[in-house]
C-alpha cells in the first residue's frame, strides 16, 4: 500500500476490518494526520452501526400478523404465498439498497459489539484512573500473578505489554466485567502520573474484525482493535498523535511482534 495516498478503497476496506494488520497500521497512521479522511471514515463508521441499529432486529423479528393470515388462506393459496414472498423478499432487497448506496456491507453484524468497545473502555478508565489507594486489585510487584490469574479467568493467555520505551510503566490491573463475560484492566503510569489503561475481553461472534481505530468521547482518546476472539482498547487522556504510537506498540508485541 502507498503510504502517500489512501484511496477510498482502502478507506472503505479499513472500515470494515478487511486490511492485513500492517495495512491496518499504515491506514490508521495516515487518518491520525489527515482529518478529512478521518472524518469520512468515522462517517461510514456510523452509518454502519445506524444501520445495524435499525435493522438488525428485522432479521428474528415474526412475519407479520396480516402475512400470516394470507398465507394461511384457503383459496388461491399457492398464488398467494407466491405474491407474499416476492413482496418481502422485495422488501428486503429495498432494505439492503438503501444500505448499499450509503456504505460498503459489513461481512458480520459484529460492528455493534465493536462500535460499543470504546465507549465500554473509556468508562472504565474514568472509573478506575482517579483512583489513588487502589487503582488496582494486583499491582505491578506481582506481575506473574496478575497475569496468569487474568488469563485464567479470561480464558487465554495475556501478557501486560511493556511501555517503558514510551514512557510509562505498568501500574497493576484488575478484573472487571465485560459484556459477554469477564474482562480485564491493566493500568500505565508516566513520570508525571498520567495514567494508559488497557481494556480487554472477549469478542464472542468471532466476528473477524481486525481494523485498528480511533475514538474520541468526553476527553479520553481510545485506539481498539479485535484480534481473533480478543478484543482490545488502548485509552488515555493524550492527543491521537500522542497516544498512537503507544498503540502501535501495544498492538506489536500483543501480536507477538518485537
Amino acid at each position: 500500500m502507498n503510504k502517500e495516498h489512501i484511496g477510498k478503497d482502502q478507506l472503505h476496506a479499513y472500515v470494515d476490518g478487511q486490511l492485513s494488520a500492517a495495512d491496518t497500521m499504515r491506514v490508521a497512521a495516515h487518518l491520525a494526520t489527515h482529518a478529512d479522511d478521518e472524518a469520512t471514515a468515522a462517517a461510514w463508521r456510523d452509518q454502519k452501526a445506524l444501520l445495524h441499529v435499525a435493522y438488525d432486529h428485522q432479521l428474528d423479528a415474526p412475519l407479520p400478523h396480516a402475512i400470516v393470515a394470507r398465507l394461511n388462506a384457503r383459496p388461491h393459496r399457492r398464488l398467494h404465498q407466491a405474491a407474499i414472498a416476492a413482496a418481502w423478499l422485495a422488501m428486503g432487497i429495498g432494505i439492503g439498497i438503501i444500505a448499499d448506496r450509503q456504505l460498503v456491507p459489513a461481512p458480520t453484524a459484529a460492528p455493534l459489539a465493536l462500535a460499543s468497545l470504546p465507549q465500554r473502555a473509556a468508562i472504565a478508565h474514568a472509573v478506575f484512573t482517579p483512583e489513588v489507594r487502589h487503582p488496582v486489585e494486583v499491582g505491578a510487584d506481582q506481575e506473574a500473578h496478575l497475569t496468569a490469574w487474568l488469563s485464567k479467568r479470561l480464558g487465554h493467555a495475556l501478557h501486560a505489554p511493556k511501555l517503558a520505551a514510551e514512557g510509562f510503566h505498568l501500574v497493576g490491573g484488575r478484573l472487571i466485567t465485560a459484556d459477554n463475560g469477564p474482562g480485564a484492566l491493566l493500568m500505565y503510569e508516566d513520570g508525571g502520573g498520567q495514567r494508559l489503561t488497557l481494556y480487554v475481553c472477549a469478542d464472542n461472534q468471532d466476528s473477524g474484525a481486525t481494523a485498528f481505530r480511533f475514538a474520541h468521547q468526553d476527553g479520553v482518546s481510545t485506539f481498539y482493535w479485535i484480534d481473533g476472539r480478543q478484543a482490545y482498547a488502548l485509552s488515555g487522556k493524550l492527543t491521537r498523535d500522542a497516544l498512537l504510537p503507544i498503540a502501535s506498540t501495544v498492538y506489536r508485541q500483543l501480536n507477538g511482534d518485537s
